[in-house]
């Protein structure tokens, strides 16, 4: 096993770090797939409880029938109530301000309606040209659906030729260069493909200062990267739940809208009778009448047994200490993945992500210098060791600090060796 250097200059290998590791016990609280599974950011562990949780659901609702939407402290109808405080620690949020809800796409496409109001003078969109597929989807067919041509209404940015990521100076410039007819900033808080942490709260301040909306998809970022989504002035969020956070294939997503916002009468919205005012909603009445949070843009009831898989592992996350003690684990992790790459796969193996830490989180993207990217990750799929492929040439590996231990870091390290040699 290969050492790695720790701040005192003492060299650890990955048997004495998960040793040292306060966090290891918390992979006993996940069911793991047979093999080093490093696919956390496209589909994270299941955590043990969730079981538990949706079969008390499944309890509550063959014993209770509909009246399990009034019954105790899990009564159904305000269920999303239970995952709303540690969402807000996770973003860095007020409990008013986020909501669990829909899906990703079903909340961005709401907000859109809520903060992309164009005018004549004022109609683009900014968003990254390698935006995750989906997102660019939704901004084209939210211009189309105003009136407006994606051909001058959508704008993107890019690496320099040559490079992988975005300078954060190039992102900041185009968007002071659309400035006046700049409507919504929309970028991802991690990108999904290089893993680069884009600098969030610049990007807040470069957008308002043009009088434009500033928004994020935080798919890859929440339960990633340490969030401060009130304190960086963010207008609104989207997330969904089924990588860093756990939640399970297509678990309920997340949106936070800043309380700037959520009160505002004349901010509008597409409407549904879960975001009525509660106490006067089972009178039936025709009447909207808006809770005064990001509760508002709620459209149906809660998804109960994807929200109770989602609780969870929110309380694991929890039990960690929070994101800033699993953020400082995820970097020992990063420096020790990186350092093994450096010295056993230096020329054959390159990682596209950014070498700062504060542009990095659990991901990293590695490409096979000779090209033959695909039949390596096959290859590693062969011996169980499991990432996942992005085209064109990139393996995505993610340590994530919840359940992967270093040596993790070191069998992949060690497999990769043998497979591209």
């Amino acid at each position: 096993m290969n050492p790695v250097s720790t701040p005192t200059g003492v060299r650890l290998d990955a048997s004495q770090l998960d040793a040292a590791d306060p966090l290891a016990g918390l992979r006993y609280e996940f069911e793991i797939p047979d093999g080093t599974y490093l696919i956390g950011n496209s589909l994270g562990a299941l955590p043990r409880a969730a079981r538990d949780h949706v079969v008390a659901e499944f309890d509550r609702w063959a014993t209770l029938g509909g009246e399990g939407h009034d019954t105790g402290d899990l009564a159904w109808k305000g269920y999303h109530e239970l995952l709303t405080r540690q969402l807000a620690d996770i973003t860095g949020a007020h409990a008013d301000e986020v909501v669990a809800m829909n899906s990703l796409t079903v909340n961005l496409h709401l907000l859109l309606v809520s903060f992309y109001r164009p005018t004549a003078n004022r109609h683009k969109i900014l968003i990254e040209d390698h935006a995750f597929p989906s997102d660019h989807f939704a901004v084209e067919s939210q211009i189309r659906q105003r009136g407006f041509d994606p051909e001058t209404s959508l704008v993107t940015v890019s690496p320099r030729e040559g490079e992988e990521t975005l300078r954060p100076e190039d992102l900041l410039a185009v968007i002071a260069e659309h400035g006046e007819e700049l409507s919504v900033v929309l970028l991802p808080g991690v990108q999904y493909y290089t893993g680069q942490v884009l600098p969030m709260a610049d990007v807040v301040v470069a957008g308002h200062e043009v009088g434009a909306m500033v928004g994020f998809d935080l798919a890859h970022a929440i339960g990633n990267i340490e969030l401060d989504l009130h304190e960086w002035g963010v207008d609104f969020a989207v997330w969904c739940s089924y990588k860093y956070l756990n939640g399970g294939p297509g678990g309920v997503g997340g949106a936070f809208v800043h309380r700037d916002h959520v009160d505002d009468p004349d901010l509008p919205k597409f409407l549904g009778w879960w975001g009525t005012d509660p106490s006067t909603r089972f009178e039936m009445a025709t009447r909207f009448v808006p809770i005064p949070t990001v509760e508002s843009w709620q459209l149906s009831n809660a998804p109960v047994l994807p929200m109770a898989a989602l609780r969870a592992s929110l309380d694991v996350i929890e039990q960690a200490g929070g994101m800033s003690v699993l953020r400082a684990k995820a970097e020992r992790q990063i420096g020790f993945l990186d350092r093994r790459l450096a010295e056993t796969l230096a020329g054959r193996v390159e990682n596209v992500t950014p070498k700062a830490l504060a542009e990095r989180g659990c991901q990293h993207a590695l490409r096979v210098v000779a090209g033959d990217g695909q039949r390596v990750f096959r290859a590693l799929q062969e011996e169980r060791v499991y990432g996942d492929w992005r085209e064109p040439d990139v393996i995505r590996v993610a340590p994530v600090p919840l359940y992967n231990s270093f040596a993790d870091i070191d069998r992949l390290i060690d497999v990769l060796d043998r497979i591209v040699s």
